[in-house]
């Protein structure tokens, strides 16, 4: 029956849901992982149900009670001296003690020389965009199911450029606390522009994500299986550089196929000793992977990795996200126990 309402509902919310993948769209930064957990175990990660308050940005069901008085702040060192980060907290109010949480996720683009069209220099400019969210969560009384909604404002700065917009995030998780199980489905960016760039109205970067995580009995493992970018099917493209020439000069165009182009929705992640003090986390993004990779030569593209350490009040983490033999990110963040 559990499964039976899972399929109905994940059907329902997919209906309302359009085609859009990254590239082609406005507030790219909203999909950036949020926390060293997140990027540890492949990037996607919508079945997180525990005191770290984070998990909510990727899915706002996720807001629950273990949360309160719990502040997460989170730095990512990215490419190309990018920098970006979040600070997320989550408290309790009134006699029924309802769950509320807030966040904030911030990045910076640095410092650029500026040129008009004929190339005279017109001084230094920077770039930098901050989005600033509301989320609230409900139980559905004598069940596993939770339910929640965040709704931010964006704020956006390029150059001279500015542009506000708003943004609802909407998910659903079952948490079975008995068995350990959980499922997790999110939709987020849901909104629009308010005030544009130049006149012209763009899109905000809709996803669509579905998993489910389960820890082992008796084995202090959790695994993950993360579906993302469901919103569209074909993700996968045309590679020119790794189409094949034979002798003759006929040319094998590259063309992924239907199971390559599956695998590019999959994202998966390890927890080993989930419930610990100290806890190590593994993960493999397979469309990262085949994007990013290097014909002919091993890169590692995909893979990501971390840890997490309690101390008193505190739970610091860290992790490590592999994208080509040129680039990579490291994730620092720690949880701050308040009470």
């Amino acid at each position: 029956m559990t499964r039976n309402y899972i399929f109905l509902v994940f059907l329902f919310l997919t209906t309302f849901t359009y085609s859009q993948i990254g590239g082609r769209y406005t507030y790219q930064f909203l999909n950036l992982v949020s926390s060293p957990k997140q990027a540890a175990l492949g990037g996607k990660y919508v079945t997180g149900y525990s005191m770290d308050p984070t998990d909510a940005m990727l899915n706002p069901a996720a807001i629950n009670s273990e949360m309160d008085n719990q502040l997460s702040v989170n730095y990512v060192n990215y490419i190309a001296d990018v920098n970006y980060g979040s600070v997320a907290y989550a408290k309790a109010f009134g006699r029924n003690r309802q769950m509320f949480h807030a966040g904030v996720t911030y990045i910076n683009y640095g410092r650029f020389d500026g040129f008009d069209e004929f190339g005279n220099e017109t001084g230094d400019f920077g770039a930098g965009e901050v989005a600033i969210s509301v989320g609230y969560a409900y139980t559905i009384p004598n069940s596993n199911f939770h339910v929640g909604a965040n709704g931010k404002f964006i704020s956006s700065k390029l150059e001279e450029y500015t542009s506000i917009g708003g943004a609802l995030d909407v998910g659903l998780i079952y948490h079975n606390p008995d068995t350990k199980f959980d499922f997790g489905f999110s939709v987020r960016n849901l909104g629009t522009q308010f005030t544009t760039y130049d006149e012209t109205r763009e899109n905000l970067p809709l996803s669509v994500d579905m998993g489910i995580a389960q820890t082992l009995k008796n084995v202090p493992i959790r695994w993950n299986l993360t579906l993302e970018n469901l919103q569209v099917w074909d993700v996968a493209f045309r590679n020119p550089a790794r189409d094949i020439t034979d002798l003759e000069g006929n040319v094998e165009a590259d063309d992924p196929s239907f199971f390559n182009n599956a695998l590019r929705h999959v994202v998966v992640g390890l927890e080993f000793f989930p419930e610990s003090g100290f806890n190590v986390r593994l993960g493999y993004n397979f469309r990262r992977s085949e994007e990013l990779r290097i014909v002919d030569q091993r890169s590692f593209a995909g893979l990501s990795g971390g840890f997490s350490l309690k101390l008193g009040k505190f739970r610091f983490a860290y992790s490590y996200a592999r994208y080509n033999s040129a680039a990579s990110s490291s994730t620092f963040g720690v949880n701050v126990n308040l009470q």
